[in-house]
């Protein structure tokens, strides 16, 4: 779990501290405290951090200071902030003097000297931003995939100091969640029939993710049926790969989405999460960077599996692959008796996007 730090204002009125410190004790792990505040701390139960050897963990600003700080019993936290690459590689020596926290403010940039610190820092010492709000708490624990390991709200509203907190276990969360999906079953389905059909809106759904060979989404005619199509990872003579982007198919496909749901492709848009599915059944989230929307020829694809028969619309052009248990197929290449992977339900319904097994729903 990532480390969440509150810098108990000084000025704050006795009783506000006290307020605050009440309904934050649950899942703050530590206070950043002037000494006048230890007594009044020490009531949370919680790590107390202060500039001298009454803290839990000693707070230290300078960095000569450091050599000295160490030969206490308990960790120190480096107070630092960064305006400058001279900043940065204080930072670095102060990892490399054994500083077991880094706390550091952004004057200016807050990005850029996150992943820099980051890169650097990782699995040498704790790094800590300094925040003023829960969407600069998303941020900093989103930087360079990894994060910063905790964060220090200066922030005097409970309130705003809780969805802090849910920011933080809301990363948790994620990040459980893709290393534990329950992966989406894949099975072949053969194909039957292709029809040749005339132009229609086609939906290319682009990402602000990169796939691979395999990977793609969930589409299909049927809520019960889905197609594995593969993003345009493929290389060719004529066409340069767009490994961001997944040729869906017309408006009206269904699309496997986040949380078992379905959606129409026609409602992706921009910032929307959609289901990145590979042909073992591992999948991710991704965030949708734009839907383009084309009239293009189209063909239909109908496939059985265990004697149902399922169906997609794709457009007609090579580029256009299904995924199959060993590899990839381009449409132009499809043919009956070949077998691609798909996605069944074997009972139930869709209401707004949610299955229901309870229901009957007939698609054809």
């Amino acid at each position: 779990m990532r480390e969440l730090w509150i810098r108990l204002d000084p000025s704050l009125q006795e009783e506000k501290k006290r307020a605050l410190i009440k309904e934050t004790k649950d899942f703050c792990a530590a206070y950043m405290i002037d000494e006048n505040d230890e007594e009044l701390a020490r009531q949370t139960g919680a790590k107390i951090l202060v500039s001298s050897k009454k803290g839990d963990i000693l707070l230290v600003d300078q960095m000569e200071k450091i050599p000295s700080a160490k030969k206490r019993q308990g960790p120190i936290c480096f107070i630092a902030t960064v305006s400058s690459s001279e900043d940065q590689e204080k930072i670095v020596r102060a990892a490399e003097s054994s500083a077991d926290y880094i706390a550091i403010k952004c004057s200016d940039w807050k990005v850029i000297p996150l992943e820099n610190l980051i890169a650097k820092l990782y699995g040498r010492s704790k790094l800590l931003a300094w925040i003023s709000s829960a969407q600069e708490a998303k941020l900093a624990l989103e930087v360079l995939e990894i994060g910063v390991d905790g964060v220090v709200a200066e922030i005097s509203d409970s309130q705003k100091i809780k969805e802090v907190y849910e920011e933080i276990k809301g990363v948790k969360t994620r990040v459980t969640e893709r290393e534990a999906a329950e992966r989406i079953a894949l099975v072949p389905a053969k194909v039957v029939e292709l029809k040749i059909l005339s132009s229609g809106a086609r939906v290319c759904v682009d990402t602000c993710d990169l796939m691979k060979m395999g990977e793609g989404i969930l589409v299909g005619c049927q809520s019960s049926g889905l197609f594995l199509i593969q993003a345009e990872v493929y290389e060719s003579p004529y066409v340069a790969s767009r490994p961001f982007r997944v040729n869906a198919g017309p408006a009206a496909l269904y699309v496997l989405a986040p949380g078992g749901k379905t959606r129409y492709l026609s409602e992706i848009k921009a910032g929307d999460e959609i289901l990145i599915v590979d042909r073992e059944g591992r999948n991710r989230t991704a965030n949708v960077c734009r839907v383009k929307i084309e009239w293009r020829p189209l063909i239909l694809i109908e496939a059985e599996h265990e004697g149902k028969r399922i169906k997609t619309i794709v457009q007609n052009a090579e580029t256009i692959r299904l995924v199959t248990k060993e590899g990839h197929k381009s449409v132009a290449d499809l043919k009956q008796g070949d077998d691609v992977l798909v996605h069944v339900e074997e009972e139930g319904g869709r209401h707004f996007g949610t299955l229901v097994k309870e229901e009957t729903v007939i698609e054809f």
